[in-house]
C-alpha cells in the first residue's frame, strides 16, 4: 500500500488544484483557496489515523489539535464570544484533540477498519463543514468538499496500490477502503449513527445567502442583482404642469380703497406773497 509520503504528495498536489480552480471558477479570494488546499493536503493522510506506525496518526492529530481551535473562533464570535473567552475554550480543545483522541483512536480502530470506508469520508466532510464556518454558503461548502475530497483521495490511492498490475494479480487488501460496511457490525453501527447526528448539525447550521458578492462576484443571484439594480436607480418623479392664475372679475384696487392716499401738493410761495417785503 502506498506510504505515508506518497498520500502527503499526491493529496497536496490535488490541494493545489483545487485551490486554482476555486479561483478561477468562483473568483474566491486567495487566502480562502490556500486554506481550502491546505485542508484537503492534511486530510489525505487522515484515514491512517488506525495505522500501526504513529507517523500518520501523530503528524494529523497535531496538526487537527493546531488548527481546528482557530477555524472554530469565527462560531465562536458569532454567538458573542470574547477574545479571552475563546482563547479559554481553544486551550482545553487543543489538549483534547492532541492527547484524547490519539488514545481513542488506538483502542477502538483496527487498520482498514471503518476508517477506510465511504462513510468516514463522508463524516470529514461533515466535521469541515461544521468546524469551518465562515458564514458564507458558498465558502463554507468549498472548504467542507476540500476535507471530504482530500479523505476521499486517500481511500482511493489505497485501492490502486491494492491492484499488482505487474505481476497481473489483486492484492486481499483491494475492497478495504472503497467499502460501505465493515466487518465488525459495531463499528459500523457507530459509523452510521455518527454520519447521521453530523447529517442533523449541518442541516440546522445557521450560514448567510447563497454566493454573497463579497466571495463570488460572478456567481451573484440573479434575482438580487436585479433588486439591487433597482434600487440603485434614482426614481424620476414627473413634474406637474404649473397653471397660471385665472382672471378674476372683482375690479383692481385703488389706491384710496387700500388705506393709502396720495399727499396733498401744496402752493409754492412766490415773492409776491411775502409780507415783510
Amino acid at each position: 500500500m502506498p506510504g505515508f509520503q506518497t498520500h502527503i504528495t499526491v493529496s497536496t498536489a490535488v490541494g493545489i488544484g483545487y485551490a486554482v480552480w476555486g479561483g478561477t471558477q468562483y473568483d474566491l479570494p486567495f487566502s480562502t483557496c490556500a486554506l481550502a488546499g491546505g485542508l484537503l493536503a492534511i486530510a489525505g493522510v487522515m484515514p491512517d489515523l488506525d495505522s500501526d506506525t504513529g507517523v500518520p496518526a501523530r503528524e494529523t492529530i497535531g496538526f487537527a489539535a493546531a488548527i481546528v481551535p482557530m477555524l472554530i473562533f469565527n462560531k465562536l464570535q458569532v454567538y458573542g464570544l470574547t477574545i479571552e473567552q475563546m482563547v479559554l475554550f481553544g486551550a482545553p480543545m487543543y489538549l483534547l484533540i492532541r492527547y484524547g483522541l490519539g488514545t481513542i483512536f488506538k483502542s477502538a480502530n483496527v487498520h482498514r477498519g471503518m476508517f477506510h470506508s465511504i462513510p468516514a469520508a463522508v463524516i470529514a466532510g461533515l466535521i469541515g463543514y461544521l468546524v469551518c464556518d465562515s458564514g458564507a454558503h458558498l465558502v463554507h461548502t468549498y472548504k467542507a468538499f476540500a476535507v471530504g475530497l482530500g479523505y476521499l483521495v486517500h481511500l482511493i490511492l489505497d485501492e490502486i496500490w491494492s491492484v499488482d498490475v505487474k505481476n497481473a494479480r489483486v492484492k486481499k487488501s483491494f475492497g478495504t477502503a472503497l467499502k460501505f460496511f465493515g466487518e465488525n457490525t459495531g463499528n459500523t453501527m457507530m459509523t452510521y449513527c455518527l454520519m447521521t447526528l453530523l447529517l442533523m448539525f449541518a442541516a440546522n447550521e445557521r450560514t448567510q445567502p447563497v454566493t454573497p458578492t463579497a466571495f463570488a462576484r460572478r456567481h451573484v443571484d440573479t434575482t438580487m442583482q436585479a433588486i439591487r439594480e433597482n434600487a440603485s436607480k434614482s426614481v424620476e418623479v414627473p413634474a406637474t404642469p404649473t397653471t397660471p392664475p385665472k382672471a378674476t372679475d372683482s375690479p383692481a384696487l385703488s389706491p384710496a380703497d387700500n388705506g393709502w392716499q396720495r399727499p396733498k401738493a401744496t402752493s409754492r410761495r412766490t415773492r409776491l406773497d411775502d409780507p415783510w417785503r
